[in-house]
């Protein structure tokens, strides 16, 4: 299958990259030329000037990108978007975290130029990672072996939206959790608990959790890496809280967490992994988070 891939960033490359082992082929594009460098090694082709390029040729687009300003801009632009490439009965898939209503206004212009439109956003590494899918259905039966070649978990959710929606809780309750955890940590350390064997209980005990596991290996090491930065993870708490705002449901812990993680993007940390935010916490305790080893 002829497919576009914008933004080959550092989700958006491995991604293609199964595609692209899957036997499709490529015309992907960044604004960062180096990003697509691997990908040519690949057999992948560049579109060198913009997204109406790569979309140009393609049956199928895929789009990576931070957040809802740049998937509008991408998709929308009348020059260069990918609206402006994608022929007639072509779909346009958004692996993106992103917010609901600009799901809606990119699903109502797909719509308006007869283009199929997901908005697929993902949760951890191709190829094991989970997908979540919203928008027609018989458009997710189409497209449903591109999903597998790429994900391990393949959810349909609903119509469109549903799928940044579903994303949005998880990114919430995985991150709103680390907050509570470090606070955890925190009474743990002033009360004289040994961190390391505290470390190694919380996984098989009630507090278990993915997020929590950055802590012993991104904490107590003081490396503060992750998978994802602090810039992004701080954007989709607050997606998150926008959304709690919309439908008018309660955000009370994520407002909190929010401006946790802003204060940390305060101090210039937005680039590093997403638990140095540890550090605001331990400021505020006046303790640091620390391993033995």
């Amino acid at each position: 299958m002829r497919i576009g891939f914008i933004g080959t960033g550092t989700m958006g490359r491995p991604i293609a990259e199964c595609l692209v082992a899957a036997g499709h082929r490529l015309t992907v594009y960044d604004r960062n030329p180096q990003a697509m460098g691997p990908l040519l090694g690949h057999g992948a082709t560049a579109a060198a000037d913009n997204p109406a390029e790569a979309a140009y040729a393609a049956e199928i687009v895929f789009s990576s990108l931070p957040g809802p300003n740049e998937v509008e801009a991408v998709a929308l632009d009348p020059d260069t978007g990918i609206f402006a490439g994608l022929r007639r009965g072509g779909t346009y898939i958004d692996l993106t975290t992103n917010a609901p209503a600009t799901v809606r206004r990119v699903a109502e212009a797909a719509k308006k130029r007869d283009v199929a439109f997901l908005d697929a956003p993902v949760s951890g590494r191709p190829p094991n990672m989970t997908v979540m899918v919203g928008g027609r259905e018989a458009d997710f039966g189409h497209c449903k072996t591109l999903f597998e070649a790429i994900a391990a978990n393949v959810f349909y959710v609903g119509p469109s939206g549903a799928g940044a929606t579903a994303k949005l809780v998880t990114q919430y309750l995985g991150y709103t959790g680390f907050i509570a955890a470090i606070e955890g940590m925190l009474v743990a350390a002033k009360a004289g608990i040994d961190l390391d064997t505290l470390a190694t209980i919380v996984p098989v005990s009630a507090g278990q959790s993915r997020t929590f596991d950055n802590i012993p290996r991104g904490v107590l090491t003081r490396s503060f890496v992750a998978g994802g930065t602090l810039d992004i993870v701080a954007k989709d708490i607050e997606l998150a809280c926008q959304l709690a705002r919309d439908v008018g449901a309660p955000a009370t812990l994520g407002a909190l967490a929010s401006d946790i993680y802003e204060r940390a993007r305060a101090q210039g940390w937005g680039q590093e992994g997403f638990p140095v935010v540890a550090r605001v916490l331990e400021a505020m305790a006046g303790i640091e988070l620390r391993g033995k080893t």
